[in-house]
């Protein structure tokens, strides 16, 4: 066409498909203008396409209300445009035909403004718009998106049947395939959708290999998840992945070996340096082991990647909670959330960082609704069980932590969990000794299940017991909280210059740690205590290893809490 001969719709049409999206939109402007000041101007069919190009550069400048508007008005106009057409036979130019062709997809406008419902946060009429296409119509990414609509609204059926609908149309859909693991369907059935795929297709063999590693992720089995991924990772054409190093990582983390999710986190950094998913567990990490100053520049270096993903505000939030500023962390989690509300880091660092400030029954709502997105997740039910006790609802405790050994099964960290309530019940004092004891001869270096049988011994005053079992803990492994606490029974024991030692390395290590400065000063102060003072030290030792214990919440941003609601702020 020569550009005399196009019409100015199609100019507007050459230019949406050139990406000129803003010259677009001042262009369709004026021309929905004189539109509505003659009506007689367009057609139905341009008016149509006007308000739809109008729309799409809206979208492209994220003005999401306003796009949604002029897509429902675009819609509204090829309503009439379908009745029309059918009444009036074609009034003999042969143009009209040809244009009608082009005219952009009703279900691709019906798409976007899902799009931008979502992006409003408003899922229920992202869902009503998608599910008023017919199924046959649905493309692939309409029955992505409508199948992660469903999963996030708990409409777990309608979830499957459109991941499986995904599959159907696209057999390598991998994130499908996630999705209908997430929602516990069989690792064989969703295997069995794709293998005729990766029969066909060569060098796809460890395809099989990996659905059996998500399936295990998602079940909680993690000691198995590991060695299958561990198995894909040895593979030469899959070495150094950075989605495996990150699960590894992850899992690891879930299995409560912090040392060597660290490792598999660095290994991915290392080899992605833009790496953002995952990044606010290491950062978490980090920071429990008082390396502050790695987790600043881990938050920096993330913020510079982008600050519209949660976890540069995760890592920086849990700096600001393990210096101890809880509202300033609070703060933080919350933008965390309104960016990505399925994250769960974020979650549990503003359920944490509410906690410490003293205010149980918004933590318990976080901590829940964590609960309810990552239900393999030990340290979710940690952080709703530490709640519980700290308002004194052991038995709302007991029952938690009984329902978390049921269903993610006997380990040493459940084993341990379940101890912990028991410890704060006189009735249970037995039980949790059984359980503890269970729990180490499974993994003698579980560093949660030792401080929790160091915090028995201290109650019964088997000092040397204690330092035993610290001794044998410390053989081959490193930690803050153990060598604090190993100087504590020293100095119960009169071992002062040993003990003095304990919290030299224990210091060395974590820097912050407040109880192994005091418990050095304590010793400074008097060279030689009374009974009474060793009385007090034994008493310091409860609670010791947990997160945080509840300080003083600092008012130094409280008005920041305040105004924001319980999940994002408003």
């Amino acid at each position: 066409l020569s550009a005399a001969s196009m019409s100015v719709v199609e100019h507007v049409r050459e230019m949406a498909s050139a990406g000129l999206h803003s010259n677009v939109r001042l262009l369709s402007g004026l021309l929905l203008t004189m539109s509505g000041n003659n009506p007689e101007l367009f057609s139905p069919s341009q008016k149509y396409q006007l308000l739809v190009y109008h729309a799409d550069s809206l979208f492209h400048d994220k003005e999401y209300r306003n796009a949604v508007s002029k897509y429902t008005m675009a819609l509204q106009q090829k309503k009439a445009l379908s009745k029309t057409s059918k009444v009036r036979p074609s009034t003999g130019n042969a143009a009209s035909t040809p244009q009608s062709q082009c005219l952009p997809s009703e279900i691709e406008v019906k798409y976007k403004m899902a799009e931008c419902y979502t992006m409003l946060k408003q899922d229920k009429d992202a869902i009503a718009i998608l599910d008023g296409i017919p199924s046959r119509q649905r493309t692939p990414k309409i029955n992505m998106m409508l199948a992660n609509l469903y999963k996030k609204a708990g409409q777990e059926r309608s979830s499957v049947t459109s991941y499986k609908e995904v599959l159907r149309q696209c057999p390598l859909a991998l994130d499908a395939i996630l999705g209908l693991l997430s929602l516990s369907v069989k690792g064989a059935e969703v295997a069995s959708m794709t293998i005729n795929v990766i029969q066909s297709i060569p060098n796809l063999d460890w395809l099989s290999v990996w659905i059996k590693a998500y399936a295990f992720v998602h079940t909680g089995d993690n000691t198995r998840a590991i060695n299958t991924i561990c198995s894909l990772e040895k593979k030469s054409l899959l070495r150094d992945n950075v989605d495996l190093l990150g699960s590894l990582a992850d899992l690891y983390f879930r299995a409560g070996d912090n040392k060597n999710s660290i490792l598999k986190f660095e290994q991915a950094q290392m080899l992605d340096p833009y790496l953002i998913k995952g990044m606010d567990v290491y950062g978490y990490l980090l920071a429990r082991e008082g390396r502050l100053e790695d987790v600043e520049n881990l938050g920096c270096r993330l913020f510079n990647i982008s600050d519209q993903h949660a976890e540069p505000w995760v890592v920086s939030g849990c700096h600001s909670f393990y210096s101890k500023r809880y509202s300033r962390a609070l703060y933080l989690g919350a933008k965390a959330i309104q960016l990505n509300s399925n994250s769960v880091q974020a979650l549990l660092l503003k359920g944490a960082a509410l906690r410490n400030m003293g205010r149980v029954q918004e933590a318990i709502i976080h901590f829940r609704e964590a609960i309810r997105l990552a239900p393999c997740r030990l340290d979710c039910y940690e952080g709703l069980i530490e709640c519980y006790l700290a308002s004194n609802s052991i038995r709302e405790a007991m029952v938690m932590a009984n329902n978390v050994y049921k269903t993610l099964g006997a380990n040493a960290q459940t084993l341990t969990l379940l101890a912990t309530v028991c410890l704060e019940d006189p009735v249970t004092q037995e039980k949790a000794k059984t359980l503890l004891d269970k729990a180490l001869t499974q993994r003698p270096d579980y560093i949660k299940a030792v401080v929790k049988k160091a915090e028995l011994l201290s109650r019964e005053q088997k000092y040397e017991d204690g330092i035993a079992l610290l001794r044998n803990a410390l053989a081959n492994q490193s930690d803050c909280v153990l060598h604090r606490i190993l100087g504590d029974f020293l100095v119960a024991v009169n071992e002062y210059q040993e003990a003095m030692d304990q919290y030299s390395i224990a210091l060395s290590l974590d820097p912050n740690d407040q109880k192994s400065l005091e418990g050095m000063q304590k010793m400074e102060k008097e060279e030689s205590p009374t009974d009474a003072t060793q009385e007090e030290d034994v008493d310091d030792m409860e609670g010791s290893g947990e997160e945080g214990d509840l300080e003083g919440s600092d008012s130094e941003a409280a008005q920041w809490a305040d105004q924001e609601q319980w999940f994002g702020m408003q």
